[in-house]
């Protein structure tokens, strides 16, 4: 099996496994995520079959579905790229890739991806997490665990550990300042910092908006 191929089953196996979701983590939020790899990767000299095969299978078992485990999406994925064949060293740069790509919490270290091909993936999903999908992701996910939209008594928490964050209950509009407004600062490639710029002044335009009719402005 050729490698084309192999992206082919991959992203045949993950659209099938995560059609209908709906928290936001759904086929959709995956294909743009592989489509942006595409964009950013050639452009930072990456391994290609790596970012493609990393951008397919981020989320093929996301940890807030799975009781905080972060381990269950590297373990899913080896799995199913050994089904396919595919070489150890291909296998384990993925795995780790897909071990180490998710936000953390506002005030925890963040962690530097060692390869281009990690720093290509992690963009192409935080920039998804960005602009007018970012903020439709964002409350559809808020919908989907019984959050409140936005409650001005409860102030965001800049989550000082992993923990905390993957703790936190606050309302959606709170996510924009936990986690949203702070990616474009975090992005690895110069690639994913020129659309993150356009992506967060929209994410900014909204907030005024959506606060000031919040309270009763116009």
């Amino acid at each position: 099996m050729n490698k084309t191929e192999i992206i082919q089953k991959t992203a045949e196996y993950i659209k099938t496994k995560l059609t209908g979701e709906g928290s936001g983590h759904d086929w959709w939020h995956v294909y743009r995520v592989w489509q942006n790899g595409l964009h950013i990767g050639p452009q930072e000299g990456t391994d290609m079959f790596v970012v493609e095969l990393a951008c397919l299978l981020h989320d093929i078992a996301d940890w807030k579905f799975n009781d905080g485990d972060e381990t269950v999406g590297p373990k899913l994925a080896r799995e199913w790229l050994q089904k396919l064949s595919v070489d150890e060293n291909t296998i384990s740069h993925v795995c780790d890739i897909i071990k180490n790509m998710s936000f953390k919490g506002a005030k925890t270290t963040v962690a530097v991806m060692p390869t281009k091909e990690g720093m290509v993936v992690q963009d192409a999903d935080r920039l998804d997490a960005m602009g007018a999908i970012g903020m439709g992701r964002a409350f559809a996910y808020g919908g989907h665990t019984n959050r409140e939209m936005y409650n001005p008594n409860i102030e965001p928490q800049y989550h000082a550990t992993s923990e905390e964050y993957k703790n936190a209950k606050g309302p959606t509009v709170n996510h924009f300042y936990e986690k949203l407004l702070l990616l474009k600062e975090l992005m690895n490639t110069k690639t994913a910092q020129q659309i993150a710029e356009k992506r967060h002044a929209f994410m900014e335009q909204f907030l005024d908006e959506f606060l000031s009719e919040w309270a009763g402005k116009n």
